[in-house]
């Protein structure tokens, strides 16, 4: 549901806008208000939800979710639609982190807990693309409002749930709250997140987007320092400083910054060359989510305790990278582009999302306290929404840059504006492969540097001075 709403009101944008009157300048806001909210406060939502127990936090936060649902479902105005979107992004902060919080502590063996990840990861990489299919479905079938209805009783299920979950002793922690660290990873991250969709249509040399992008890394380099010497940081470093967790955390904003483009450009793609219609170019991403849910739940499943960690996440990365390498060939008049191009390239990324996803989220969640749980998991999620909102700026501002330049170069005929439309999905497509096969060589190299390193400590602690120690 949390990731869904991201993603599901794209398509009925258009619908909500004519309905509501907004203007082209503020139709953004639908978007960004729940991703500046959500991506800002996650970290608060974090330690909001160990303080208050993270299964009372479940339950609020789905209560919230769906009453923001059903005003925004029910704005009269354009104004309301945004506040409702920024009250959807802020109980989200509070149940993405809970709801991972309750699996780490329900599920503490090993064996259990590949599975149960895989399941989790697969329903919520599943959740972007479903977004997209559902959206398209419910504006021509029924009515954009529905977009955001549909969390009514989406959250009135999974109420019904709760009572089945473990309850958890509340840490009480907000008494300790830091403020300081508060405030300045809300600002920080906030910044960041507004800069990013503010890049693509403005530039990422306008003095607005500069000004967001380099206070919002100020912002939070401040916030390392006072979290390094707070007695009660809001986000403990050595959380992030793990060496397991800090490969899962850059693992997986390499890939979101990927594979969000991906989307983009597929569903641009084949609405804008192919012409698909909007629930036609939607249903074309199910074989993506389904791919996704088969590495999550299957694949990883099954490979998490006979394979490495590092070297899935290696292999899940490279996977990715070579269906964005397949869709790099593609040209105008390619024939025969679902079966050759499309449906290849979204089996690869979708195993290798839903494989990485399962792995990462082990990994970024292990050796935890309970009191920690919910801040571990609202890192986890922090890394996801930076990395998601940074690659759609970061690829489609390199797609129509390449697309204006070849206009310039060849005139803006229809057949020019069709070639330079996809020459610009490819060059951005490149950069994906890149980013991709580079995290891929670098989780591989740096995973053998640390089992190189344990390998030697280990030694060191079994033998002094040539005496085996027990």
């Amino acid at each position: 549901m949390v990731v869904l709403d991201a993603t599901i009101v794209n398509i009925a944008l258009p619908s909500a806008q004519h309905d509501l009157g907004m203007s082209d300048a503020d139709r953004h806001w639908v978007i960004t208000a729940y991703a500046l909210a959500f991506g800002g406060l996650l970290l608060v939502g974090g330690r909001v939800c160990g303080a208050l127990g993270h299964r009372r936090s479940f339950a609020f936060a789905l209560i919230g979710f769906a009453g923001t649902s059903a005003l925004g479902g029910a704005a009269n105005s354009a104004g309301m639609l945004f506040a409702a979107r920024a009250g959807q992004g802020v109980f989200a902060a509070l149940l993405a982190p809970a709801a991972l919080s309750l699996l780490i502590l329900t599920f503490t063996d090993g064996r259990e807990r590949g599975k149960v990840f895989g399941v989790f990861a697969g329903v919520g990489a599943g959740g972007a693309a479903l977004g997209v299919v559902a959206g398209g479905l419910l504006t021509e079938y029924a009515n954009w409002r529905w977009c955001l209805y549909i969390n009514v009783p989406m959250a009135a299920i999974a109420l019904f749930g709760v009572p089945l979950v473990k309850r958890d002793r509340p840490s009480g922690a907000l008494r300790h709250l830091d403020i300081p660290g508060v405030l300045l990873s809300v600002a920080g991250l906030g910044c960041l997140v507004y800069g990013f969709t503010q890049a693509d249509p403005r530039g990422w040399d306008d003095p607005k987007v500069l000004a967001l992008l380099i206070g919002g890394l100020a912002l939070l380099g401040l916030f390392v320092v006072v979290e390094s010497r707070s007695g009660h940081p809001l986000l403990p470093l050595h959380i992030l400083a793990h060496r397991k967790r800090g490969t899962a955390f850059v693992s997986v904003c390499l890939m979101f910054i990927a594979m969000f483009g991906f989307y983009l450009f597929v569903s641009y793609y084949t609405q804008t060359i192919l012409g698909y219609s909007p629930v036609k170019a939607g249903m074309t991403l199910l074989v993506n989510a389904v791919s996704t849910t088969v590495g999550a739940m299957l694949i990883a499943g099954k490979l998490s305790r006979r394979v490495a960690q590092s070297a899935l996440i290696a292999g899940s990365l490279l996977s990715s990278a070579l269906g964005m390498l397949i869709l790099t060939q593609l040209e105008v008049d390619s024939a025969h582009v679902f079966a050759a191009y499309l449906t290849p390239s979204m089996v690869l990324t979708g195993l290798g999302l839903g494989c990485l996803l399962a792995a990462a989220t082990d990994m970024a969640t292990a050796e935890l306290s309970p009191a920690e749980a919910g801040v571990a998991s609202a890192s986890y999620n922090t890394v996801q929404q930076v990395g998601a909102a940074f690659g759609t700026a970061l690829l489609n501002s390199i797609a129509t840059s390449v697309t204006a330049a070849y206009l310039r170069e060849h005139g803006r005929g229809r057949r020019a504006l069709d070639v330079g439309t996809v020459h610009g999905y490819t060059v951005a497509l490149w950069v994906a492969f890149g980013i991709l096969l580079a995290g891929a060589l670098a989780v591989a190299l740096f995973s053998r540097r640390g089992t190189g390193a344990s390998s030697a400590a280990q030694d060191s602690r079994q033998t002094v001075g040539g005496t085996a120690l027990p």
